[in-house]
Formats: C-alpha cells, sequence, structure tokens
C-alpha cells in the first residue's frame, strides 16, 4: 500500500482486505493489552501462592501494569510518529508476547513485577493506535462500524477478563494467563507488519527528543496512578510514602506541562483540547472510565466476599453484561447513521444510571436472578454512550492530530478507572464503618430482638459446637453485622456511581452536532 501520511495532508486511502487483516490483527493486539489489566485479577491468590508473596505485595503484580500502560498511552503519539505505525504497533506486540513469556516463567515477586511493568508499558501504545488508525484509515459508514467494533472491543475486554483468567486458572494453572498471549501476539506482530503500512516515520523528532519531560510524564502520571492504587490501603495522606508519591506527582506534573505548553514541537501535543467536541469527549471517556472499570470491580467483590462465589461463578455472573454489549453493538452501530449521537451518548448516561440505581438493592442473598437484568442493562448503557463519544472525540479533529489525540483520549478513559477506584475502595471503608457502627447500636443487649436472635443462633448450635455455644453465636451476629455493612456500603456506592452519570449526561448538550453519521472524515 503506497498511501503516505503527512502532518499537512491526507488522502482516504482505499481500505483492500490486506489493510482490512492488518487492522482486525491491531484490533486483537489492543482486545490483549486491555484484557491483561483484568485478567490476573481473579487469580491473584493462586499467584500470590506461587511466587510466595504476601497479600499487598501480590496486588503489585496489577498494579505495576496499570502504572507502566497509564505512561506509555500518552506517549504512543509521539512514537507513533517518529516510527510510524507500523514499526511502533509491531515492536509493542513483539515486546508484549516477550514479557508475557517472561511472566508465564516468572519465580519469585520482584521479576514478576518488573515484568509485569515492561509488558504494560511497551504493549500500552497498542491501545491508541487502534483508534487513530480507525480514523485514518476508514471514512463514511466504514468508519462507525470501525468504531463499533473498537467500542465492543475495549468494553468486552476488561469484562471477560475475570472470566477467562479464572477459567485458565481452574482448567490449567496461573502460567496459562501469560502463555496464552504468546502464540496470539506474535500472529499479530507478524500480521501487521506485513499487511499495515499506512505512514511514513518522521526520524528528525528524534532530534527535538524532550528527555526531561518523558521523565516528568512516567513522574506524574507514575505517581498518580500509585497515590490512586495505594491511598485507600494505607488512609491516604497518612502514610509516608502516599505523601511522598503524590508530591512527586506534583512536581513533575508542573514540569511536565510548562514543557509542554512552551515548546514547538512537545512530547505530548494538547492542543487538541481546544476542540470542544475532543474536551467534552474526553471528559465523558473519563466517565465511562469510572463505571467499566469500577462496576467490573465492584460486583465481583460483592459475589466473592458476600456470596462467597469462585472466580468461575463471578465471572459467569458477569459474563451477561458481555453478552448485552455483544447484542447491542450493531444496533448502536446503525442507530449513530441515522439520528444526533449526542441524544444517543445522553441515553447512554442515563441507561447506565439506572442500572446502577437497580443494582444498588444489592442484599446478602442477591444471585444471577437478582442481577442479571440490571448488568445487562449496564452492558446496553456503556456501549450506547461509548460508541458515540469515541465519534464525537475524535471524529471532527485533523488528521495532523490524531496520534496525539487518541493517546490522550485513551489516558482519560484509564484515568476515569483508576480514580474511580481508588474512591470506590475509599467509600467503601468510609460507608462501611458508618454502617457498622449503625447496626451494632441496634445489636446490644438492650434489644430484645438481638437478644432472640443470638438465643435462637446458641440454641441451633447447643450440642453440635463443643464450649460455649452462646459465645460462638455472638460471632455469627458480629459476622452478620459486618457482612450487612458492607452490602450497605456497596449499595451507598452503587447509588453515588448512578447520580455521578445523571450529572454526566447533559454534557450533550455541549457538544457541536457532529454530521449523521458518526462524524466528519476528519480532513
Amino acid at each position: 500500500m503506497s498511501a503516505t501520511l503527512t502532518a499537512g495532508s491526507f488522502a482516504p486511502p482505499a481500505v483492500g482486505r490486506r489493510e482490512f487483516i492488518g487492522f482486525m490483527a491491531m484490533v486483537l493486539g489492543m482486545f490483549m493489552a486491555i484484557l491483561d489489566i483484568q485478567i490476573v485479577s481473579a487469580s491473584i491468590s493462586e499467584i500470590q501462592a506461587g511466587l510466595a508473596a504476601g497479600p499487598d505485595e501480590a496486588s503489585w503484580v496489577q498494579t505495576s501494569y496499570l502504572i507502566a500502560e497509564i505512561v506509555m498511552i500518552p506517549l504512543s503519539g509521539f512514537l507513533s510518529r517518529l516510527l510510524s505505525t507500523r514499526v511502533l504497533f509491531t515492536a509493542s506486540a513483539t515486546g508484549f508476547t516477550l514479557f508475557s513469556l517472561l511472566c508465564a516463567t516468572a519465580t519469585t515477586l520482584p521479576a514478576m513485577v518488573s515484568f509485569r511493568a515492561m509488558q504494560g508499558f511497551i504493549g500500552g501504545a497498542m491501545i491508541p493506535t487502534v483508534f487513530a488508525t480507525s480514523f485514518l484509515l476508514f471514512t463514511g459508514a466504514q468508519r462507525v462500524r470501525m468504531s463499533v467494533l473498537i467500542g465492543l472491543t475495549a468494553t468486552m475486554a476488561p469484562t471477560i477478563g475475570p472470566t477467562l483468567g479464572g477459567w485458565l486458572t481452574e482448567q490449567m494453572s496461573w502460567h496459562w494467563l501469560f502463555l496464552i498471549n504468546v502464540p496470539v501476539g506474535a500472529l499479530i506482530a507478524v500480521t501487521v507488519w506485513s499487511c499495515i503500512d499506512i505512514d511514513r516515520p518522521d526520524r528528525s523528532l528524534m532530534q527535538r527528543f524532550d528527555w526531561m519531560a518523558l521523565g516528568a510524564l512516567a513522574g506524574f502520571l507514575g505517581g498518580l496512578e500509585y497515590v490512586m492504587e495505594e491511598g485507600p490501603r494505607w488512609q491516604w495522606f497518612e502514610d509516608d510514602g502516599i505523601r511522598l508519591a503524590a508530591f512527586a506527582s506534583a512536581v513533575c506534573a508542573i514540569v511536565f506541562f510548562h514543557r509542554t505548553l512552551t515548546r514547538p514541537n512537545p512530547l505530548v501535543e494538547l492542543r487538541a483540547f481546544r476542540n470542544r467536541n475532543f474536551a467534552v469527549g474526553c471528559l465523558s471517556s473519563f466517565a465511562v472510565g469510572v463505571c467499566l472499570y469500577g462496576s467490573v470491580y465492584l460486583i465481583p467483590l460483592f459475589l466473592g466476599r458476600v456470596r462467597g462465589y469462585d472466580s468461575l461463578q463471578i465471572g459467569e455472573t458477569m459474563f451477561i453484561t458481555g453478552l448485552a454489549m455483544f447484542g447491542t453493538a450493531p444496533v448502536i452501530g446503525r442507530l449513530t447513521q441515522r439520528m444526533d449521537v449526542r441524544l444517543l451518548m445522553m441515553g447512554g448516561f442515563l441507561i447506565m444510571a439506572w442500572a446502577m440505581w437497580l443494582t444498588a438493592g444489592l442484599t446478602n442473598q442477591s444471585s444471577f436472578a437478582e442481577m442479571a437484568f440490571p448488568l445487562g442493562l449496564r452492558g446496553v448503557g456503556t456501549m450506547c454512550a461509548m460508541i458515540p463519544v469515541n465519534q464525537i472525540a475524535l471524529g471532527t479533529l485533523p488528521p495532523s492530530m490524531l496520534k496525539n489525540a487518541s493517546g490522550l483520549y485513551n489516558l482519560m478513559r484509564n484515568l476515569g478507572g483508576a480514580i474511580g477506584l481508588a474512591l470506590i475502595n475509599t467509600m467503601a471503608q468510609d460507608r462501611g464503618f458508618l454502617h457498622r457502627v449503625q447496626l451494632n447500636e441496634a445489636v446490644t443487649w438492650a434489644r430484645a430482638g438481638a437478644m432472640q436472635t443470638v438465643d435462637q443462633i446458641a440454641a441451633a448450635l447447643d450440642g453440635r459446637i463443643p464450649g460455649d455455644a452462646e459465645l460462638a453465636a455472638l460471632k455469627q451476629v458480629y459476622a452478620m453485622v459486618q457482612r450487612e455493612a458492607l452490602v450497605m456500603a456497596y449499595n451507598d456506592i452503587l447509588v453515588a456511581m448512578a447520580v455521578l452519570f445523571v450529572l454526566v449526561a447533559p454534557l450533550a448538550f455541549l457538544l457541536k452536532r457532529p454530521p449523521t453519521g458518526g462524524g466528519g472524515d476528519a480532513h
């Protein structure tokens, strides 16, 4: 393919079979990179045992990947211009595959964390590159279809991650969480190298490479991600490490934004935020990230801690969301060509709000039957919001801005997820404590109902448990209080998420109406 992209001009190429196959391989690569964020979440305990690590230490298997990936995503635009889309994506897929293999062979926690960080950093370039390529390769109705495919991929991957991870670990071992990437990653690298050639590298950018801005970017986003991930666990700024990371992140942010806004050829181009649709689209993407990663985290937490489900049962329950997304995506694709996508986006956020509100009726007996409709509705709402947001944010930008803009856009979704998870953990602790205090006040010796419950449990345990049956009954009542406080806290969080989406929905009125069909051709 001989089409060439430069900063000043762009002629949309006719997409032949070879380019289409290459693009599908890129989408699969993006799926792998996003999937690996969540695929280990259901198997952390098995990985912890295999590496002889503590529970707090094992969480770094996931945290290191997230921190490294979030640093690479905004950097990918510069690297794509420097190396070309073909070289960057092939190198990213190759590195991701290599470090997946090394993760599978790791025998110590430090080795695993190092390999996971490199896997996330190198693989992170695949995600925004796919978004930019879809807008550079395709136009009109084809672009809409590809946007639907990308939106489905980006939302399905974290949804089915725990399911696939739990199944692989149960059927084989945790090593296969990483080994499964090796043949797929190798195939992707070969296919993209053979089929994709849409732009030319600009080697002159290397002479103006801003190493100080790169270090500041890594310190800013890495420190921020660390604070968001570890803050709830260590009571935020009560911990010296959290305070130091927050201070370092703030200093690096000042340095990064100063150099980015004052240099003629910045490492990350921020001018795309002058486009109102892009700025509002990024804010909406941030909210989608809160829902996407927050709900995928919170509901399995409830099913595991309250209902006692194993990883496979959790995955099977959550899979209804993925099925709803898969079934909804083609319909949303058609609607984006026939109606004002701003209305579709607003409807998506309101549907997500409704789904969260319905889910907020959790009890200690909630199971698939009660949760299926709200979980499916969430999948519908996510697709209704995310596909139009993709098109609104990137569909009206000129090609010269697309590579950097797609990185910033994806960064906002990941930051939404990181901040959402931090707020969820903090709310779970604070609201759980408040509800425990309230319930403890209702379960005292002065409450006849509470004492009757203790007596009934003690009578049932008498003769079956050696020792003091009444003491065993009190322990069971205490466990019930803990459980109910946790359920009430989770419901509070779900209500807060519902309120968030109601507040975000009117952002649609701030957007300029794009042409019917999902935006212009970005010329």
